[in-house]
């Protein structure tokens, strides 16, 4: 076989094994950076999958502040599938996917917010026969500020054909990221003015690109784009035509570079605009503006006359402009047409636009106010026909200045109170005089409560035409009564409060406002009131006979009411409150007593109603539990109310006072559990082991509890929790046995009524140490699960017994150094040969500074591998240089990776044909100390950290000892063909087991 076909078949042979089937999930690459407000999509792909074409995606988030938990956004398939935070965008599409295909997607986020930065998963609901493959990918979105400006000074101009023509553009960005911009000029014109001729575009690759109607010019150098420093865009015309007559403005775009080497748009900005108007040469078209006062004073009328001086039989638009800005226009036809804001005066009749004539035109505007002044123009546009959308000409007059006075007003008030002090439920009463006012007035009143400084309360409002209407907060009379607001004379306001309240002390204004010729002028004046409490000075006592009861006995709980006068005189109301223990949160209110004998039971115990009895003697409140349950232990709480009489039935409370707290304890039945507590041991040479946990003795209506313990043998050691078993099954693991691996291997199974038995599979030295289990007794009583006590058992040690025969190995100890970023080798060889027929499993532990010795990797006598630590997966290699070399590569050491490494080596042999194998023989390294040496900082360091040169030195060695060993590959499959006559067999040859295949 030639050295070519060997090197085909090879990568045929490894193509075919890796990648047959598998599904894969792919996802837009990240990291990506997008702006606040903008819209987001991220797409997402699988391929190598069976089962329908139509696949389903879920899409996930991880937030920076819970990176390990998953927030679930949206599902192609679940319409539930969106967790609380995001249900309300995605049902109102501020969130959706959209299926570009069968296998494909994008994810839509309509208007990106600071919250929506994080790791987003996209996952793929399996439809294969089995799990084979990735089912889901990662990617990161960073949301950034929108920092992106751009301003263009809006302006009318007018230029003869011909004339040179300068506009500028300011663009800015202050983006921490690097980014590109791009920015273009772009004419609108016509009547719809939707859509924009391009002129010029400076490109985000700094190349100018010119719009297609100006390429020739582009290029004759007619029309240029300059930047001037670092933020100024400058369009240049050097002969400007009628057809580059219309609105003219600058769009900004900012763009940066994605992981996968496009260019995105992330933002964009477009400027105001700038009306151009191009005459031609020749043109006899002149226009002339006056004003027929141009000193006004507010509610005065303006009107503005626009002469043109034009051939006979012309058609002309006009436009009126104030400060550059469009009012209104007039069209051939002699529509008049206006802006937004004018629209409801002229629909008012305040704004009108008419011609007297054909070269005559009036603008008139009443009631004129301040924001009227200003330098009006009109921009008169001459057509060919009346509906044609471009003109021939347009020509802009001159400025004429239009100034409007306010008026001023002489009016005053006088603001007075005939209460100035007031007890809680007495009449409040307010005057407001207002003097000099000539025409109608409306009338506010405000309360500006001293709690609240800068805060005003609107009380009341009595409009020109004598309308009456009262604020939210005083709209309910039944506190306060019903208020009266009266105009008692021309000039005269009174304010009636039938019933004040302690809070309705403070200042009260008066505002009244006169409005004249569209103008409006308002007065204000203040009064003092003060309004004394009730001063009731109450007190409860709450206090029990006992404060703790057994389960199902009954307790009473007493609260005593007492004040400076007779209680008897005013109406209570008694609300009991309740803290379980342990706190839940805020106390639970149990049920609320009101004056008129209403009885409102609370929601948060449903059980309570039919066990409490409610009584009142006096000033003295009792409230009766019957057949106390778990549930009814913790702190109990009452709070009374006083009630103003002319508050009833409902209102507000005068008063209000809270109880001392009061615990009481359930004491629940007596725990009858026994765990055996004999220590024992068990004795495995290799597999599984079993540790039992007894009960001796319990109720039997009883449930358990399991919770599993190691105490590693390391003097001194802290015991580490593995598993959990509550009493409904379900499995708890421990910090240290939280992963996949080690949660395959321990199991807790319940044998029998009282045992319990702790599973470990395929044990390894690192399972040393002694085991225990705490055991819980939990009672079902009426409303839930209660833990009535525990027991620990004895400990039992596991140990492993000595092999037939002992391998020959190295134990010598070694001591190791290696720089982080860099990669160590560990070593572990065999010395010597195994048995015929055997193979050779292989673990490397590491030393924890828990005690227990944590299992790093796995080489099992079939040659599979395992990961106990997964975290550490892709950094862990076997890279055997021959049968008996187990030596461990550990890549990209890190800090932590510091410590104490071994090996423990055991040989396999199988009984006979079709039996199970068994260990015969086994051994242990000596122990391999890794010390980790910070990177350096030097000149050399950071050459070799250039990623080219760094791939190219790290990677030329691997080549060419690939390179060698599918050389030395093709000779022995020359030399063997005849011997095995292919490839899997010399493969299947090697150490004859399947480990030689793996490696």
């Amino acid at each position: 076989m030639g050295l070519a076909q060997c090197l085909a078949a090879a990568f045929l042979f490894l193509l075919l094994g890796l990648t047959a089937g598998q599904r894969v999930v792919t996802v837009q690459e990240g990291p990506l950076y997008r702006v606040r407000g903008s819209h987001v999509t991220l797409w997402c792909k699988v391929s190598g999958y069976q089962g329908p074409a139509e696949q389903n995606f879920q899409w996930s988030i991880y937030l920076p502040s819970a990176p390990e938990r998953e927030v679930q956004i949206v599902s192609t398939v679940d319409p539930s599938f969106p967790y609380a935070i995001y249900t309300q965008r995605v049902r109102g599409r501020g969130i959706f996917v959209e299926r570009l295909q069968g296998d494909a997607v994008l994810l839509h986020i309509t208007e990106l917010q600071d919250r929506d930065a994080g790791q987003y998963e996209c996952h793929t609901p399996n439809t294969d026969e089995r799990y084979f493959g990735s089912y889901s990918a990662k990617t990161n979105l960073t949301v950034i500020p929108d920092t992106l400006s751009a301003s263009l000074a809006p302006q009318a101009l007018s230029h003869m054909e011909g004339d040179a023509v300068e506009l500028t553009c300011e663009v800015s960005k202050s983006t921490a990221q690097h980014t590109h911009l791009s920015v273009g000029w772009y004419l609108l014109q016509g009547a719809g003015e939707h859509h924009a001729k391009e002129i010029l575009t400076l490109s985000k690759d700094f190349i100018l690109k010119p719009g297609p109607s100006y390429e020739q010019r582009f290029l004759e150098g007619d029309v240029q784009l300059n930047k001037v420093g670092n933020t100024t865009y400058k369009l240049i015309f050097r002969e400007v035509k009628p057809s580059d007559q219309g609105q003219l403005y600058c769009e900004a775009a900012e763009w940066i570079e994605d992981p996968d080497k496009t260019w995105k748009d992330i933002s964009r900005r477009q400027t105001e605009r700038t009306r151009l108007a191009v005459l031609g040469q020749g043109s006899d078209l002149s226009v002339d503006i006056a004003a027929a006062e141009p000193s006004l004073s507010e509610g005065d009328t303006l009107q503005l006359t626009c002469v043109l001086e034009a051939p006979k039989n012309s058609n002309f638009k006009v436009i009126w402009l104030l400060n550059d800005t469009e009012v209104a226009r007039v069209d051939p036809h002699g529509v008049l047409i206006c802006e937004e804001e004018y629209e409801e005066r002229a629909k008012l009749g305040q704004l009108r636009a008419f011609k007297p004539s054909n070269t005559i035109y009036v603008l008139t505007i009443s009631e004129v106010g301040l924001k009227d002044k200003g330098t009006y123009q009109c921009s008169v546009s001459e057509m060919k026909t009346p509906g044609d959308l471009h003109s021939i000409q347009t020509v802009v007059s001159s400025g004429i200045q239009v100034d409007v006075k306010p008026i001023e007003s002489r009016m005053r008030l006088a603001v007075s109170s005939s209460t100035p002090r007031v007890t809680a439920g007495e009449p409040l009463i307010l005057r407001c005089e207002v003097q000099g006012a000539t025409g109608p007035v409306s009338l506010r009143w405000w309360h500006l409560p001293p709690q609240r400084p800068g805060h005003r309360v609107l009380v009341a409002t009595m409009e020109q035409d004598g309308s009456l209407s009262l604020g939210s907060a005083y709209q309910d009379g039944r506190a306060r009564g019903s208020l009266r607001l009266q105009k008692e004379s021309s000039g005269t306001f009174t304010l009636v409060i039938p019933s004040a309240l302690e809070d309705d002390g403070g200042q009260y204004r008066c505002e009244a406002t006169q409005w004249s010729r569209g103008r409006s002028w308002t007065g204000k004046g203040e009064a003092a009131v003060t309004v004394s409490s009730m001063g009731l000075g109450l007190h409860a006592t709450l206090r029990s006979r006992t404060a703790s009861v057994s389960y199902g006995q009954s307790f009473e709980l007493f609260c005593q009411v007492d004040a400076s006068y007779a209680l008897e005189e005013v109406p209570l109301s008694v609300r009991w409150l309740f803290q379980p223990s342990p706190p839940t949160g805020p106390s639970h209110e149990l049920v609320q007593v009101f004056p008129n004998g209403t009885v409102l039971w609370g929601p948060a115990q449903p059980h309570f109603q039919g066990k409490a009895q409610l009584a009142k003697t006096g000033t003295s409140f009792r409230l009766h539990i019957h057949s106390a349950l778990p549930a009814n232990e913790g702190t109990y709480q009452c709070e009374v109310e006083v009630w103003r009489r002319n508050s009833l039935p409902l209102g507000q409370s005068a008063a209000s006072t809270s109880s001392n707290a009061v615990g009481i304890k359930v004491v629940l039945p007596e725990s009858k559990l026994q765990v055996a507590t004999t220590d024992s041991s068990v004795e495995i040479a290799s597999g599984n082991a079993a540790i039992e946990c007894r009960i001796v003795f319990a109720q039997n209506n009883s449930q358990f509890a399991v919770t599993w313990y190691l105490l590693p043998p390391l003097a001194g050691a802290t015991p580490l929790q593995i598993l959990r078993a509550n009493y409904s099954g379900i499995l708890e693991y421990g910090s240290e046995f939280s992963s996949p691996a080690q949660k395959s291997r321990f199991l807790s199974h319940r044998v029998s009524s009282n045992i319990f038995q702790l599973q470990i599979l395929s044990a390894n030295l690192g399972d040393r140490g002694r085991y225990y289990c705490v055991v819980e007794e939990w009672l079902w009583l009426v409303d839930g699960w209660y833990k009535l006590g525990e027991g620990t058992s004895g400990r039992t040690t596991l140990k492993f017994k000595p092999s037939v025969r002992e391998l020959q190995m190295d134990k010598t100890n070694h001591s190791l150094s290696a720089r982080e970023g860099e990669e160590a080798t560990l070593p572990c060889r065999l010395q010597g040969a195994p048995l015929p027929g055997s193979q050779l499993s292989a673990t490397w532990f590491q030393v924890s500074s828990s005690g227990r010795d944590s299992a790093l990797l796995a080489l099992q006598h079939d040659g599979t591998v395992e990961y106990p630590e997964e975290r550490l997966a892709a950094r862990l290699y076997l890279r055997r240089r021959s049968a008996g070399d187990f030596s461990l590569t550990l890549s990209s050491v890190e800090r932590g990776d510091a410590g104490a490494y071994y090996c423990q080596l055991q040989e396999w042999q199988q009984q006979s044909q079709g039996k199970d194998w068994a260990v015969q023989a086994l051994a242990c390294s000596g122990y391999t100390q890794l010390t980790t040496i910070p990177p350096e900082s030097t000149v050399v360091s950071r050459i070799c950290s250039s990623p080219p040169l760094l791939n190219f030195i790290l990677y030329l060695p691997l080549v060419l000892i690939l390179l060698l060993a599918l050389a030395l590959f093709c000779w022995y499959c020359k030399s063997r063909k005849n011997k095995k006559g292919n490839i899997t067999g010399w493969m299947m040859e090697l150490e004859g087991n399947e480990e030689a295949k793996k490696t």
